[in-house]
Parts: structure tokens; sequence; C-alpha cells
């Protein structure tokens, strides 16, 4: 995570884009009495929507935690796919 003010975020805009979009890093602007900004990359946005969505539904949640279980337990396969 990267926290910067927004007059240093100013005077180098491209370089924390850049660090945001490479390093999949998550940048803070602070703006002083006002709120705060976050800014990430699209990627990381949108691997936060889909867990998000998966974890909405409490059927869904339930197969998540019970795959974890299963692969924590090593009581896992794997299938090899036809290909045509």
């Amino acid at each position: 995570m990267v926290v910067t003010n927004i007059s240093d975020f100013r005077k180098d805009i491209k370089s924390y884009f850049d660090r945001v979009s490479k390093n999949f890093e998550t940048l803070i602007i602070n703006r002083g009495k006002d709120s705060g900004i976050v800014v990430m990359s699209l990627e990381e946005y949108n691997s936060l929507t889909a867990t998000n969505y998966e974890l909405s539904n409490r059927t869904n949640e339930s197969r998540l935690d019970a795959a974890i279980d299963k692969f924590k337990k090593r009581n896992t396969f794997s299938k090899d796919l036809i290909e045509e």
C-alpha cells in the first residue's frame, strides 16, 4: 500500500499510476480535511468484485469454504482435459 497527499500525487501522477498498475499496489491519497481516495488497478478491482459476488450468496460461500477445507486436507483429485 502506498500513501501520498494530493500535492505529491499531482506532481508525479504518472509514476503513481504506473506503480499501481504494474505492482498491483493500492494507492491512498490523503486530502486533508476531505475524505481520502483509494486508487487500484482494474484487475485488482475486478478481483475484489468477483470475490464479493461469490461471498454474497450463502450457498456459494459454503461451497467455497468446503473446497478450501478439502484442499487443506489434501482431499483433492486431478483430471486431464480432453482436447478435441
